[in-house]
């Protein structure tokens, strides 16, 4: 009888403890997504006390540039008229170093910040040296060539023997160093002395000379702290909500964020945005598919076949021109208006005749597209690799003697990719509270509801277990005193028919 007791009493204990994993189950199933997300907006907003500040202030992505060089291989050949060929050089990688400075929190849920970038040189991840020497096109007589081509026969006559004087020749050989970081020439004197204001550079010029401890420009983003649905956006840059150096207020807009961080939440129809001070326009990636990262779900998004389009493939991109062939974008306008033309490298995604226009050019999408990986329920990049390519137009310009018999060509100088991806401390720091954590809440309100229906079933099994016994136990005692009472008249017959089955039996014997 204790047994039973102790036994009903457990069941009874089981099933209350199954009652609240059900209904603690039930309480999660509709409030942990709600916790999750606002778990998330506290942490990805640009507040101090946010998780992703200290990831935004001081990236912690190791992020490198790997730059890679067209080395012409038939300078003298051109100059006569013939198809360019090149050679591809690199990469050289330099390891980037991004800091934010400055930053102040605006009435208007803004933050305004400089971001200032610094770069080193990576012998051992590179292919080659800085002393290496690279034959390519000279960027400032040819540019100037190209500006002068309809101004007087006497300036160019004039400009000719300025550059002959000066030893400035159609095609340079300088060093890696050189080119990317600058390199005296008097040229540029002279320019700044006549023509000030023609460069935004005063002293050496060099493809990255203007980025190397310098800043990007001053961006003011919304913070998100009192307005969720702007988090991350631009809202000025340099104190402008627009630029100027294009033909329709579309393509100068300052669309999306800043590149670093973008809204969290996303899903397959989400695009990303963003504004690049290099490139002086707002750029537009879209979703391509799902993927993994250490463990960490990412949307990868890449860059639409319109990206570079011309205006007569792709309207929207009418204001970017005067457009050449589609898949090259003129950025004249917002580089001291040399001829200088954006892409993906090889003419990648370009038309077919810009690549064909010049031998040793391999246009391929494994190696020459760009993508991001973005944790989706976050918005953090996780892995990122960013390629573009800078090329320069050049042509036989009469009367300036130094282009000779150039052949009207779009000569790419070189292309870079940036890339970055997280990883140690930070990377295990984000999986544990911003993955595992979310994921382990999301899983355990299903295991407490499957739990708590277990430990219900226990003591509805029990009652009716005990009432089966019940039943078991009436049915054999009322069969045990069935068999009893027939025993018992079997015994009483026995006793009353005994005399007479003897005086029988004697008879017969």
């Amino acid at each position: 009888m204790g047994s039973h007791s102790r036994a009903r009493r457990v069941a009874a204990a089981l099933g209350f403890a199954g009652l609240l994993c059900a209904v603690l189950g039930v309480i999660m199933i509709v409030m942990v997504p709600s916790i999750i997300k606002q778990q998330v907006l506290k942490n990805v907003r640009i507040d101090p006390s946010s998780l992703s500040f200290n990831m935004w202030k001081e990236i912690p992505v190791p992020f490198y540039l790997s730059v890679y060089f067209f080395d012409v291989v038939n300078p003298k050949e051109i100059l006569q008229g013939q198809k360019p060929r090149v050679q591809e050089r690199g990469p050289y990688v330099y390891r980037e170093f991004r800091h934010k400075s400055n930053i102040t929190f605006n009435d208007n849920d803004t933050v305004s910040f400089l971001e200032y970038r610094s770069f080193q040189f990576q012998p051992d991840k590179s292919r080659g040296l800085e002393s290496d020497s690279i034959v390519m096109p000279n960027i400032l007589v040819l540019s100037a060539a190209m500006m002068m081509e309809n101004g007087p026969m006497s300036l160019k006559l004039i400009m000719t023997l300025a550059f002959s004087t000066l030893g400035e020749r159609a095609f340079m050989n300088r060093t890696v160093s050189e080119i990317m970081w600058g390199y005296e020439d008097p040229l540029i004197h002279i320019i700044n002395k006549y023509f000030p204001n023609t460069f935004p550079f005063k002293g050496k010029f060099g493809l990255f000379a203007e980025l190397n401890n310098s800043d990007s420009g001053l961006f003011t983003v919304f913070t998100g702290v009192k307005n969720f649905s702007r988090i991350h956006l631009v809202d000025k840059w340099n104190g402008i909500s627009k630029v100027n150096f294009w033909h329709s207020d579309q393509c100068n807009m300052i669309n999306g964020t800043s590149g670093q961080m973008w809204a969290p939440f996303m899903t397959p129809e989400s695009s990303l945005e963003f504004y690049s001070p290099e490139a002086c326009r707002s750029m537009k990636l879209i979703y391509k598919e799902q993927g993994v990262f250490e463990g960490i779900p990412t949307f990868r998004f890449v860059a639409p076949n319109t990206l570079f389009a011309n205006g007569s493939i792709y309207p929207p991109n009418e204001g970017f021109c005067p457009c050449r062939e589609s898949g090259i974008q003129n950025v004249s306008t917002c580089r001291f208006n040399a001829p200088l033309f954006l892409s993906h490298p090889h003419f990648y995604n370009a038309d077919p005749v810009l690549a064909e226009a010049v031998s040793g050019l391999h246009p391929n999408p494994e190696e020459h597209s760009l993508f991001l990986d973005i944790h989706p329920v976050t918005g953090i990049p996780m892995n990122c690799s960013v390629k573009l390519q800078l090329s320069l137009y050049i042509k036989s310009v009469k009367g300036v003697g130094q282009t000779g018999k150039i052949e009207p060509v779009i000569l790419p100088l070189m292309w870079f990719g940036e890339s970055g991806a997280m990883e140690g401390e930070t990377l295990q720091t984000f999986y544990t509270q911003l993955v595992l954590m979310p994921r382990v809440l999301h899983y355990g309100q299903y295991v407490l509801l499957a739990l708590g229906c277990v430990l219900l079933f226990i003591p509805i099994v029990y009652q009716i277990r005990s009432q089966e016994k019940c039943y078991l136990f009436w049915s054999s005692s009322k069969k045990g005193s069935q068999d009893k009472e027939a025993i018992q008249a079997y015994s009483e017959s026995l006793m009353t028919s005994a005399p007479k089955g003897t005086v029988l039996q004697e008879a017969r014997l």
